[in-house]
């Protein structure tokens, strides 16, 4: 089964969502042809102690019911290191693996899961706003070594049937090549997909990442199209609708800078001018990547996401590609 263009992101269930409001989510995408669900077992979002593994308990639960389960092509993740509430904030090792998979399946009410990924790095990465910051300084031999344990429990789980593939999330150039290279010499199994954050506003993965996708076939799972909604216009200026994600959000957000506010205002006026729903062009622009496998869409409401569903059709003209190329070198990285 070929995973679907667009991605069901589930993240706000539990937490912004309802159990049914999920529910009817998920029916809708299957409906459309969205056969991709991404989800984590550190949802619902944001993240605490009382939302943890919701979302997976949610379409655990939806998989009962609707007995549609061979239809999904189902994605959870391993949590990282640094949440106190999941395993005392341990790393990703051979036992919390299995931990989090059993966890996992429990709450999914599955036996298996398509991709199991691992949420981000043990040693950490430029990503969640470090950018700017971010300074590489790890034991090399040691994050080998668990790489190499990781991999040959990634293999038993998969041998036992519990897991299918396995992916990235949230990391590097450098580990991700390290995680192919090891994988080959070992013959243990590979990376199909890597999870990291591509919009409008965040295009870290180019140029030299998407050459490992491209070459690697390893496709990016694009997360965040819509930069957590900072696309769609609803955050200009400071404003904050209520019960929006970063009205509600606890964590503090880095995206929002006067230079992003520029940005936005000056893709929103493109999108305008040629007659175009701003967040569907943001969506078609991830979708028309050749290094994009699925853009994985998060919706709290039905209009979002059948109007996010909606840029699978929308193919953006030249003139069009050329004014955001424009964009992009007024406001190379707003964050």
């Amino acid at each position: 089964m070929a995973i679907s263009a667009i991605g069901l992101g589930t993240m706000t269930w539990g937490f912004q969502n309802t159990q049914a409001e999920g529910f009817e989510q998920m029916d809708y995408a299957l409906e459309r042809g969205i056969n991709f669900f991404d989800t984590a077992e550190m949802y619902a979002i944001p993240p605490s102690a009382e939302t943890f593994g919701t979302t997976e308990t949610i379409i655990g639960k939806w998989f009962a019911s609707r007995k549609r389960r061979d239809e999904v092509i189902l994605a959870t993740k391993i949590t990282g290191p640094g949440l106190a509430w999941i395993r005392d904030g341990s790393i990703i090792n051979k036992e919390n693996i299995r931990l989090a998979l059993e966890g996992s399946l429990t709450r999914l009410q599955t036996d298996y899961i398509d991709l199991y990924q691992l949420h981000w790095p043990n040693r950490g990465s430029y990503h969640f706003g470090k950018t700017w910051n971010y300074a590489p300084k790890f034991n090399v031999q040691k994050e080998q070594d668990n790489f190499l344990e990781v991999l040959h429990t990634i293999k038993e789980q998969i041998q036992a049937g519990k897991i299918r593939h396995f992916g990235l999330s949230n990391e590097t150039a450098w580990g991700i090549t390290k995680w192919l290279q090891l994988a080959e010499q070992h013959d243990l199994p590979r990376v199909v997909s890597i999870q990291n954050e591509y919009s409008l506003l965040c295009r870290y993965f180019e140029p030299d990442f998407s050459e490992i996708a491209i070459n690697e076939d390893c496709g990016l799972l694009a997360w965040s199209p819509l930069c957590r909604g900072l696309l769609s216009g609803k955050y200009l200026n400071g404003a904050r609708p209520e019960g929006a994600r970063l009205t509600i959000e606890t964590r503090p957000e880095h995206r929002i800078t006067p230079i992003t506010d520029a940005a936005v205002s000056r893709y929103a006026e493109l999108a305008k001018r040629h007659e175009l729903d701003v967040c569907q062009m943001a969506i078609a622009f991830v979708n028309s990547k050749p290094y994009v496998s699925s853009t994985l869409i998060g919706a709290t409401n039905m209009t979002q996401l059948k109007t996010n569903i909606d840029s699978i059709s929308l193919k953006l003209s030249d003139e069009v590609n050329a004014e955001i190329a424009t964009i992009r070198r007024e406001y190379p990285a707003p964050f």
